[in-house]
């Protein structure tokens, strides 16, 4: 039997999927015959942690990337690692950065910056050729050619079969005939699924009794990436969808009721009910508006590049952030600033922290009377200014940020009471979404998650340029 959750932001989806997983334990199932296949680490690590099980009696609750790896018995030897993809680009001459260091945590769809890789990884998620994926004409062709593509495509082909290499598309294909047998099985963020998973899908479907897709197709946001929305929206079964949000308030349901309702193309009809409380939803034009002194705050912007400005913003306005790149501040120097005021203080320190704090005040002799402040000189004033300033107004820079830094992609899944959500776009999206009224849903989908990780209140934060900003 088949069954299909449809869950709108806050509505439960992954909770009710563990409660199916629990009822079916309570039946007498064991947990080796049943599968939980989220659809980033992070996600797994959450649905293993609800289970009232240890790691070890829970083998299949996993990303498929990692069901397939597990399945087939690799080990790291045996899989393409950024640095082989590096080296190749080397071969190549052609700039290759594997590791997404603002997504550290997400799907692998977001591991590459290079638009050739990019192009390949999107043909095989598609489950179509190099020339099929050319043709789509989704590509810049300013920058991508197709005597380049095909030379780079098999020249990675190549690489890989001299170096006995697969890659982690490779392993989804090759698990196909090794699927095990499962009493039941467990799929959220189905929506984001690719043509090649959805191959693995199939096969699950075939060794299982019973399997459950949870997703919202208005949060299908990997389109971009090869993500098949549409077999979501159109694989048969029986269908329920959840229609009591505890995330979202009135407020911000509205906003993100504008947001989707743009959508064109095929949808699933989903209304839901939010939260009782009001919320607030503006637009503000500068970060200067808002009393970011307090409170948690969730900050998103479209692309990685405002993101770095915005991150620049709140610096300027010694305002203690964080990221997916990590801490705002250099936490190497906060580290060594802590030794040096406990050795002020008259404590000795260990030989490795005195060589940390020396790095920042040089081999001199240290002098008690002298603050962490003067005494670095090997920092940059600006660096120290913004340090100092943290301190001054209380934040504790050894705890989690109250402010949170992202771009949307790399956001999906969390939330916060208050969010601001940048508007600016980017000439480069606003040239894409113009090519089909496909990349024109899948834009608004985009905004529809970003409006809606926030609980409470929304700001719209207005692009500086209007016709580079979303209208929200």
């Amino acid at each position: 039997m088949i069954f299909k959750f449809y869950g709108p932001p806050g509505t439960g989806k992954t909770y009710r999927l563990i409660n199916r997983a629990k009822a079916y334990v309570r039946k007498g199932v064991s947990t080796h015959k049943i599968g939980y296949f989220a659809f980033t680490r992070k996600a797994a690590k959450e649905a293993r942690e609800r289970m009232p099980f240890d790691e070890k009696q829970l083998p299949y609750f996993q990303t498929l990337h990692a069901f397939s790896y597990h399945t087939l018995r690799l080990s790291e030897e045996n899989i393409m690692q950024p640095y082989h993809y590096e080296e190749l680009g080397k071969l190549l001459n052609i700039k290759v950065n594997y590791v997404d260091k603002f997504n550290k945590e997400e799907t692998h769809y977001l591991t590459n910056d290079n638009p050739y890789f990019q192009m390949i990884g999107r043909a095989i998620n598609r489950d179509i050729t190099i020339r099929e994926e050319f043709d789509r004409n989704e590509h810049d062709k300013k920058y991508i050619k197709w005597e380049t593509l095909k030379h780079i495509h098999d020249n990675f082909l190549e690489y890989k079969r001299t170096a006995k290499l697969q890659d982690f598309n490779d392993i989804i294909n090759n698990v196909l005939d090794k699927v095990p047998k499962f009493d039941v099985v467990f799929i959220d963020e189905a929506q984001d699924l690719s043509p090649l998973q959805w191959k693995l899908y199939d096969k699950l479907k075939e060794n299982s009794k019973d399997i459950y897709l949870a997703g919202d197709d208005d949060q299908a946001i990997f389109t971009w990436a090869g993500a098949d929305v549409e077999r979501f929206i159109n694989e048969s079964a029986k269908e329920k969808v959840l229609r009591y949000s505890k995330r979202i308030s009135k407020a911000v349901q509205d906003q993100s009721s504008v947001v989707v309702n743009r959508i064109l193309g095929q949808r699933k009809i989903k209304d839901y009910f939010p939260k009782t409380n009001e919320g607030q939803s503006f637009h503000i034009s500068d970060l200067g508006q808002i009393d970011l002194s307090k409170g948690k705050w969730l900050i998103l912007s479209r692309t990685k590049s405002n993101m770095l400005k915005i991150m620049e913003q709140l610096k300027k306005k010694n305002l203690y952030y964080d990221s997916n790149k990590g801490k705002g501040h250099k936490v190497r120097v906060y580290s060594a600033k802590k030794f040096y005021d406990l050795w002020k203080s008259g404590k000795t320190l260990e030989e490795k922290n005195i060589k940390d704090v020396k790095e920042f005040t040089g081999n001199v002799s240290w002098d008690r009377t002298i603050s962490w402040y003067d005494a670095f000189v090997n920092v940059d004033v600006n660096e120290k200014n913004y340090i100092r300033q943290m301190l001054e107004r209380g934040e504790r820079l050894d705890e989690k940020a109250r402010i949170w830094v992202s771009t949307i992609h790399a956001i999906k899944g969390g939330e916060q009471d208050n969010v601001i959500l940048s508007l600016e776009q980017g000439d480069k999206i606003q040239k894409a979404i113009k090519k089909s009224i496909d990349k024109q849903d899948e834009e608004h989908r985009v905004w529809y998650v970003g409006t809606t990780r926030a609980k409470h209140n929304l700001y719209k934060l207005k692009a500086k340029i209007k016709r580079k900003g979303y209208q929200l």
